[in-house]
């Protein structure tokens, strides 16, 4: 199973709340980062699925996931639009709802929506590293993503509640008529939903594909390698500073530095140094 370090959760956490405070602006921002205090012990270790062979089930996914389709979306907009797409919204309303589209997956205002499988041989056979919390009351992950909102004040444009609604496409049965629309009347009037669908669906596959190909575990071979490196660098630098202690601890030595004038005038000198 993929695991983040609290590092990486830490850093993903930032980056997300750098995103909020990028894309929007008064009122808003002050509601969003309301909701996000409340919610930041539980959201930033929240998963973004229960299944090991689905997208993120681990600790951090959810906040990894929502970053993933943001930015997806924000590539994926200037292609449609490139290619001759009518983009009739904006890109705050295109974050906006990238970014809250599974948040009902945090759970309620005290309530996880996943919690983890005491079951061993669920969590070894089937893979189902979280289950669905009990004590939850049901709603679906869109409906519980626009309760949140509405409980913190945080109101829709009409750009991102069509987004925000479709984002998981006909993946949820409750989308069908929203996408297959049998005349020109009902048809959606704005691509933001096809744009979101495709982000979250590119995220998606992505991270399935770096789950299956075991990237996370590579990634931890590697910093374990060069920690490994470090702590030999560090033990041998300690040698040599050692060595040079017992060398000159009976000897007066006398060393003169000279910098330039330029260097003189400032706070320090840089005698060399390296960067890990």
């Amino acid at each position: 199973m993929k695991e983040l370090t609290p590092e990486q959760i830490q850093h993903n956490w930032s980056n997300l709340r750098q995103l909020i405070d990028v894309n929007f602006s008064g009122e808003r921002l002050e509601k969003l980062n309301t909701m996000y205090d409340y919610f930041e012990e539980r959201m930033c270790i929240a998963p973004a699925s229960g299944k090991e062979h689905f997208h993120n089930a681990h600790a951090g996914g959810y906040v990894e996931h929502v970053i993933h389709v943001t930015t997806s979306a924000l590539k994926i907009k200037p292609i449609w639009e490139q290619s001759g797409a009518s983009i009739d919204f904006t890109d705050e309303e295109l974050v906006m709802a990238a970014l809250h589209h599974d948040l009902g997956k945090v759970g309620d205002l005290s309530e996880d929506n996943y919690v983890p499988n005491d079951s061993e041989w669920h969590r070894k056979n089937q893979g189902l590293v979280y289950k669905h919390n009990p004590r939850l009351e049901y709603m679906t992950v869109t409906d519980r993503a626009l309760y949140l909102l509405q409980h913190f004040n945080v109101k829709l444009t009409n750009n991102e509640y069509i987004g925000l609604r479709l984002t998981d496409g006909m993946y949820e049965e409750a989308n069908k008529s929203y996408y297959i629309g049998y005349s020109a009347d009902r048809s959606l009037k704005t691509n933001i939903a096809y744009i979101l669908h495709q982000a979250d669906m590119m995220a998606t596959h992505i991270e399935f594909d770096q789950w299956k190909r075991g990237d996370h575990l590579k990634k931890v071979v590697k910093q374990e390698e060069v920690k490994q490196k470090t702590q030999q660098s560090d033990d041998t630098a300690q040698f040599e500073d050692l060595a040079w202690v017992e060398m000159t601890a009976d000897k007066t030595i006398t060393c003169l530095l000279y910098t330039s004038d330029a260097a003189d005038e400032e706070d320090s000198v840089d005698l060399g140094g390296r960067r890990i």
